[in-house]
């Protein structure tokens, strides 16, 4: 099964939600960095991607969309490996994202920085910004050149720019879908993450 969407935003991007709304409109099941965790012997196929060894088709066994760290670090890779899947962007203010990822996925509790067995799991993509963990300038920056180069790399026809709150319609238009009932989801607020760190830090994603 080859991936239809590749998701290229990075964690703390509404991600969560936008794995629920995949697996809604049928494009699930979606991977998401809770399936790193669901299924912890995966890890070590991400490694071997990082160190230049993928096997996409091994890790997206059975996926058919993609969101969320770690496939959002080595989304160029995995969208040529997929040529024909969307591209998914999601973004929000550069600003925001910083304070959302110093209250949980760079908090001093957090995940990535006390990360156990899943340290050089984590290592393969926090690495990218060495010793700048907590410096706003550098993140911000880096997450803006993120999605400049994502909108460089990606064909305009295949890539949707999409901000967290924009809710169906976007999404389903780039789709070619139609809008579900439902509401859009929400999940993965910085008050979920946190209480849900605080119950069991090793379940807790972006």
């Amino acid at each position: 099964m080859a991936l239809k969407v590749v998701g290229s935003g990075l964690g703390r991007t509404g991600t969560k939600s936008l794995q629920s709304a995949l697996n809604m409109l049928g494009l699930g099941p979606c991977h998401h960095m809770v399936e790193v965790f669901a299924h912890p012997e995966s890890r070590f196929l991400w490694l071997d991607a990082a160190a230049g060894k993928p096997n996409w088709d091994a890790i997206f066994a059975g996926y058919q969309s993609m969101v969320d760290y770690p496939g959002a670090f080595h989304w160029r890779a995995i969208a040529a490996h997929y040529p024909d899947a969307k591209v998914l962007h999601s973004v929000r203010d550069p600003d925001q994202w910083f304070d959302s990822t110093q209250a949980t996925i760079f908090a001093p509790d957090g995940p990535t920085t006390n990360p156990g067995p899943f340290a050089e799991f984590f290592a393969t993509f926090t690495g990218a910004f060495g010793t700048h963990l907590h410096d706003r300038a550098f993140l911000t920056d880096y997450f803006r050149r993120h999605t400049e180069e994502v909108k460089r790399t990606i064909a305009p026809e295949r890539l949707l720019v999409y901000q967290v709150g924009e809710g169906w319609d976007p999404l389903c238009k780039f789709l070619g879908l139609p809008v579900p009932k439902e509401p859009f989801p929400s999940e993965n607020s910085r008050a979920e993450f946190i209480a849900r760190l605080k119950n069991a830090p090793s379940q807790a994603a972006h």
